[in-house]
């Protein structure tokens, strides 16, 4: 049977140890990039998509306050039981007519038997992919450079 021996560098292995203890620290930060950059491209597209192709149904043009895209943020990163880290971009309830944002989101992005369907959020998570991955390996290697 084959034997190998791989030796790392000391100051290697002195930043893995570091890093394995600045985990919890470091993960929230770098999910934090990643999802302003998507966040980012999903209020451009709501903005762009509200008012646009008002349905021949409607006798008035848009209706829309602002109150949908202001309401639109980042919460913090979690943990959750199984060990994963999340965050999550949404909507703040309820609104001051008492209506639901979610509810109303859901039916530009899907339509309904009288809307057009406005996609938003699906577009900006294909078109904003690439540009997450690279902001979150960017802000990791600058965490891990700080160490």
């Amino acid at each position: 049977m084959a034997k190998c021996d791989v030796k790392l560098p000391d100051e290697f292995l002195l930043k893995l140890s570091k890093l394995n203890d600045k985990t919890d620290e470091i993960l929230p930060r770098v999910l934090k990039a990643g999802s302003e950059v998507v966040f980012n491209k999903i209020k451009s597209n709501l903005e762009a998509v509200i008012g646009t192709n008002i349905s021949i149904y409607s006798k008035k043009g848009s209706r829309s306050t602002g109150e949908l895209v202001n309401s639109l943020g980042i919460s913090p990163a979690k943990q959750d039981r199984d060990g994963n880290w999340n965050i999550k971009i949404g909507f703040k309830e309820p609104r001051s007519d008492g209506k639901s944002n979610a509810k109303i989101a859901s039916v530009l992005e899907n339509g309904k038997s009288n809307q057009q369907a406005r996609p938003f959020v699906k577009p900006a998570k294909a078109q904003s992919k690439q540009a997450c991955v690279d902001a979150m390996k960017a802000k990791f290697e600058s965490e891990v450079g700080n160490i």
